[in-house]
């Protein structure tokens, strides 16, 4: 009896062949900065930034949960590979960061070349989208540890930010205005709860009225970038403070960044709640203050400004049609 890689579960093969349908893929992201290109050891990328006086780099590493599970069901791959991305922007974004690139970690029971194709043309497009290049990655096959439809992702980003503009919550004062920033859905947090309230009623293919597509699409909805937002509120305006909304909610993630001493009013009722969280809610009956600390019930990304600016800033976002809203303040 002989016994060959293949034979216990792993493909060199189909590695092979899956880097050969995503080398163009990836070389679309590159920016002038990457030195290398894909299926080395390590990839390189310029750190001279021009036109910065103290660049700092920032990072930051993340996975899109039990969204998976949700894709694997629908069949569709390529959305979350955009909401990997997105995600680590805005965790990078929120420091006072832009992203330089990123890398990824795509590991599977047996490795699909056409869906994990799909999730690197996802974060293909997203890195195109938010300016940064897709560098690297590595891609696993793990039968035993994953059964052979599963896979996992995780992600990691480098930004830059200057030293003197790095935004760490230091300046919040009292009497400070929250603003928030509309989410698209979940985002990437909160499955769990969602799907044991949602698919325990609803198949990923029932279409409800009160969402306008169905179950599943509503649970897919991408996880939004809100670099293209933010980047002109810092050159124009005293941002104080910013908090990218996923789990522990808005009060949980924004306490984060508060100075000792200071703590969040927040207007719950200043916005109205997507459909998506109502139905949630209702079908299995989540106490209110779970879904406070579960979800972003609509609000992705929040600000805190100088009380005089507040205004300035929501009128600057709703003429870039980014409906802005204040949402509280800080006591």
């Amino acid at each position: 009896m002989t016994l060959t890689y293949a034979d216990a579960g792993v493909n060199i093969s189909e590695g092979d062949r899956f880097v050969g349908r995503i080398r163009k893929t990836v070389r679309s992201t590159f920016t002038r900065g990457v030195l290398s290109d894909i299926g080395g050891f390590g990839a390189f990328f310029d750190a001279r930034f021009r036109g910065m006086r103290s660049p700092v780099l920032v990072s930051s590493v993340d996975g899109v949960g039990t969204k998976l599970m949700v894709a694997q069901m629908m069949r569709r791959y390529d959305t979350v590979g955009q909401d990997l991305v997105n995600h680590c922007v805005n965790d990078i974004l929120v420091c006072g960061a832009r992203p330089l690139y990123f890398m990824d970690y795509y590991a599977a029971g047996a490795l699909s070349v056409e869906n994990a194709a799909s999730v690197v043309e996802g974060f293909a497009r997203a890195c195109r989208e938010n300016g940064c290049a897709l560098i690297g990655g590595e891609t696993a096959e793990m039968p035993g540890l994953y059964e052979p439809h599963e896979f996992d992702l995780a992600g990691m980003i480098v930004g830059v930010a200057e030293k003197h503009r790095i935004i760490d919550g230091r300046r919040i004062r009292k009497g400070d205005v929250l603003i928030g920033l509309p989410s698209t859905g979940l985002h990437t947090n909160g499955y769990s709860l969602a799907r044991a309230s949602l698919l325990a009623k609803y198949s990923v293919d029932d279409r409800v009225d009160e969402l306008g597509t169905t179950v599943g699409e509503a649970l897919l909805a991408v996880h939004r970038s809100y670099l293209r937002v933010v980047l002109p509120l810092l050159a124009r305006f005293d941002i104080r403070g910013l908090s990218h909304i996923t789990g522990g909610g808005l009060v949980g993630n924004t306490n984060r960044i508060l100075p000792r001493g200071r703590s969040l009013r927040v207007r719950w009722d200043a916005w109205e709640r997507p459909p998506l969280f109502a139905l949630i809610q209702r079908t299995a009956g989540v106490p209110e203050e779970d879904m406070r600390r579960t979800f972003n019930l609509g609000i992705g990304l929040a600000m805190i400004v100088p009380a005089a600016q507040a205004d300035a800033v929501v009128s600057f976002c709703r003429r870039r049609k980014e409906p802005a809203v204040v949402i509280g303040d800080v006591a």
